[in-house]
């Protein structure tokens, strides 16, 4: 009897708990925002490693409004496509950054990296970094005595004060690449093609006589932009602007210097008006650097 009584009630409780274990949804009642799916990514390979967008402070991430081709998963990865152009004090490089699991978005951006103090010469004068300040005094001194840790402060700063300049003239509409992120002494930006290859500098193209009046008018608009906001490039020649298509591109921008500020701004300001003069005047357009330069100082003050 009490045998029978047990059994029943053995077989309800199972049957109980299978109906709720097995027709139950886990999952009922919670809030949707709470559930997501999960998928595991593959390991990295040589050459690459995971995005670094989310690792830098926020002012070390590019402005915004941000262009759509931006690609900003936690999940991204970067892989080393080569080398695109070697310098004195920083080589350019390739680099995609791709989510695997959404390669349909991928985007392939400039990687500037600024070289290691022991393969680096010092091009940029230190006249250019008059009227700037270091938080530290330490800095100053280990780069006034060029020693091994002043190598590095000076690997930094260019890195730092190219990239404040590309976001500065970014906001002001100027031509530039899209300035991506900062790490360390790696700046990523946008790489700036035309016809799906890496847009050629303006020293390597031979435009005709339309094209040609069009590109100096596109720079004496971006120098006088420049002058408005009290800034001098300070290197400009025809070997750091790209050409693409109908359109150039100022790049290479660690030196920008305050035109006032910096007691060599308008000896600079002069000295880039003679290489962009000079150039077009190469090439058949009749152009005045004395001309422009007084333009340009109209602009300034």
């Amino acid at each position: 009897m009490h045998s029978e009584h047990y059994t029943e009630r053995a077989d309800a409780l199972e049957e109980f708990f299978t109906d709720s274990y097995t027709h139950v949804d886990p999952l009922s009642g919670i809030d949707p925002s709470f559930v997501f799916d999960f998928e595991e990514y593959d390991d990295l390979e040589d050459g690459q490693r995971w995005s670094t967008w989310l690792s830098v402070e926020p002012l070390q991430r590019g402005p915004e409004p941000r262009p759509d081709w931006l690609v900003t998963s936690q999940g991204a990865i970067d892989t080393e496509l080569g080398i695109l152009k070697t310098g004195k004090e920083a080589d350019v490089f390739l680099v995609e950054r791709a989510d695997p699991l959404d390669p349909e978005n991928a985007v392939v951006m400039a990687a500037k990296r600024y070289r290691a103090p022991d393969h680096r010469s010092f091009h940029r004068s230190a006249a250019y970094t008059e009227g700037r300040s270091m938080k530290r005094s330490r800095d100053n001194r280990a780069l006034k005595r060029k020693s091994t840790f002043g190598r590095e402060v000076a690997a930094g700063e260019w890195a730092v004060s190219e990239w404040g300049a590309l976001v500065r003239l970014w906001q002001l509409g100027l031509p530039v690449p899209y300035p991506v992120q900062i790490d360390g002494t790696e700046i990523l930006m946008e790489w700036i093609t035309y016809d799906g290859e890496s847009a050629p500098r303006l020293a390597q193209t031979r435009p005709d006589p339309e094209l040609l009046a069009s590109y100096f008018d596109q720079l004496r608009d971006s120098l006088a932009t420049l002058v408005q906001a009290g800034l001098v490039h300070g290197d400009l020649s025809a070997y750091n602007i790209l050409a693409a298509g109908p359109r150039l591109v100022i790049i290479d921008l660690p030196q920008v210097v305050d035109l006032v500020g910096n007691a060599n701004g308008m000896d600079y300001l002069l000295r880039d008006c003679t290489n962009i003069c000079g150039w077009f005047r190469g090439k058949g357009l009749e152009v005045d650097e004395q001309e422009l330069f007084g333009e340009l100082m109209a602009h300034a003050f």
